[in-house]
């Protein structure tokens, strides 16, 4: 399943010798459909990168219900508050269908980076784009969940 590594988007176009070390670092991750990957506020340890399946994104927020912020596909990633300074995962996340992802330890990606600066930066650059943009429809759906909430607790 590795070998998939070079046709991922976070990883295309890197040289064979960039492709040589990442794939020691990751490992494979299979579950079944309805399963918990991890909870909101467990310690972030893994980043996730989906190959197979859907996933849906959970928040919880302090006084409300669940909210399902999105669903993710294949070629889509999770768990980045394992590489992007949180110590605990921000949200839940659940498989929707059977899933089949590659996944990396964050403290080893960070190690990458800073043992493999050129690869790591090129790595960590794509990475937070693809977070970025997330991050930025996530904040947009809570704020507009809650304000609905809101709204109505004073209807």
């Amino acid at each position: 399943m590795l070998d998939i590594l070079p046709n991922i988007p976070l990883f295309e176009n890197l040289d064979p010798a960039q492709i040589a070390l990442l794939k020691p670092l990751f490992e494979q991750f299979i579950r079944p459909a309805n399963t918990t990957i991890f909870e909101q506020g467990e310690p972030a340890s893994y980043l996730y990168l989906l190959i197979k399946g859907e996933v849906i994104i959970r928040f919880k927020p302090y006084d409300t219900p669940p909210i399902t912020l999105t669903r993710l596909r294949a070629g889509d990633v999770f768990g980045w508050s394992a590489v992007l300074g949180s110590t605990h995962y921000t949200s839940s996340l659940v498989s929707e269908t059977e899933i089949e992802t590659i996944r990396i330890r964050g403290s080893h990606l960070l190690a990458l980076v800073r043992d493999h600066p050129e690869t790591g930066k090129i790595i960590m650059d794509r990475l937070a784009n693809v977070v970025s943009s997330r991050w930025k429809n996530a904040r947009t759906q809570v704020q507009a969940l809650l304000n609905s909430t809101n709204q109505d607790k004073r209807e």
